[in-house]
């Protein structure tokens, strides 16, 4: 189950959407995706609609923030973005592997759990933070004892 989208509820959604928030769907069938030890994550497979891959295209150009909730979520879109930037509807599997080098071009925020120390997905928070930002905030996570992935903790990187 994709965990970071545990805290949504249906009064949840409804708040953010009466806010202004626009909510963009797509269909996800996870597994096992934080591995332990260095592990890249397994193949998940995903489709993305062509109104969410239009929502996330206009609020890129209009220069909001597209927020993914989770690391399959980014996965996803990762997979049906193009190297200049633009979504486009999809399915299938993605063996998509974000890492620094790699980058992100589909979102620019997301909101996940808190990974183990040497989970393959640290290097797509990295790739999206920084390493010294990714440092600096799991010490004070682990400074204030924040649970750990999968029914733990949540964090908004911006």
């Amino acid at each position: 189950m994709p965990s970071a989208g545990r805290a949504f509820t249906s009064e949840l959604i409804t708040r953010l959407v009466a806010h202004g928030i626009q909510i963009a769907p797509l269909i996800l069938r996870t597994g096992v995706a934080s591995l332990e030890g260095s592990e890249p994550p397994y193949e998940e497979h995903y489709c993305v609609s062509a109104e969410t891959a239009r929502l996330v295209n206009a609020t890129r150009v209009a220069g909001k923030r597209v927020i993914a909730v989770g690391t399959t979520v980014i996965r996803a879109l990762e997979t049906v973005t193009d190297r200049d930037g633009t979504t486009h509807a999809g399915e299938g599997w993605t063996r998509v592997v974000v890492t620094p080098e790699r980058g992100i071009r589909a979102v620019n925020a997301m909101l996940t759990g808190l990974h183990e120390p040497h989970a393959s997905h640290l290097f797509m928070l990295e790739a999206l933070t920084g390493r010294e930002h990714l440092k600096v905030t799991y010490a004070q996570a682990l400074k204030e004892g924040y649970l750990w992935h999968e029914f733990g903790d949540l964090h908004l990187i911006l």
